[in-house]
């Protein structure tokens, strides 16, 4: 029993991180709510608003998948163990370059791009910012289980994970956006603004140096 309420404790711990992660990728604009926030006071409408939402949301959730589901199927043919080392140093080093160089590479698209100009912008901003490597030491455990059976019978843990992900973020973006477009607007920015470059780049230091901890 006691192992039982243990392995039910970690896989708790294990959800949340994926839930509050979710919270930080919302919060961070370069994840979308400022695009669409952006594109709504242009257009001077919330339906141009409304309408950035649900693309921004498919591209965050297909870059997260795609990575994800990639450092699965390397977890199949490589021990668990030399997993994690190799996910420790590559964030490690993604949050090095992250803070270095990160912002010479922006993924860049006009105010007038359509459905898929935003769910592709979303998508590479993701994936340049290493999001889903984030999610990789939940992932791990979490579909390692699913794991044993082969890569199909890990697929729908992968993608579970990485729609509760996305919709906690795409919820936190909407609720950000909304307020920056009614209440706020884009003059916080000017008033008070805070470096997630730093923040971002902490967030993949920590995990990575985190993976290589219970590595060793």
């Amino acid at each position: 029993r006691t192992m039982n309420l243990a392995g039910n404790a970690s896989t708790v711990t294990l959800w949340l991180s994926v839930l509050g992660s979710g919270v930080f990728h919302g919060v961070n604009p370069a994840m979308g709510w400022l695009f669409a926030t952006a594109l709504g006071l242009q257009r001077g409408s919330r339906m141009a608003l409304v309408a950035a939402l649900p693309p921004l949301a498919l591209g965050h959730a297909a870059s997260i998948f795609a990575v994800t589901s990639s450092a699965l199927a390397l977890g199949l043919v490589v021990h668990a163990a030399s997993l994690r080392v190799i996910t420790g140093i590559v964030l490690l080093g993604w949050a090095a370059y992250h803070l270095c160089y990160g912002h010479r590479h922006q993924v860049r698209v006009g105010m007038t791009a359509g459905f898929v100009g935003l769910a592709l912008w979303s998508a590479g901003t993701a994936t340049v910012h290493g999001a889903g490597l984030m999610l990789v030491p939940a992932l791990m455990p979490i579909c390692g289980a699913a794991a044993q059976g082969g890569w199909s019978g890990a697929l729908g843990p992968t993608a579970l994970v990485a729609l509760v992900h996305t919709l906690v973020a795409s919820g936190t973006s909407a609720a950000i956006a909304f307020a920056a477009y009614e209440y706020l607007g884009l003059g916080m920015l000017r008033r008070g603004w805070i470096n997630f470059d730093w923040l971002w780049s902490g967030a993949l230091a920590l995990t990575g140096a985190a993976l290589l901890t219970l590595s060793w």
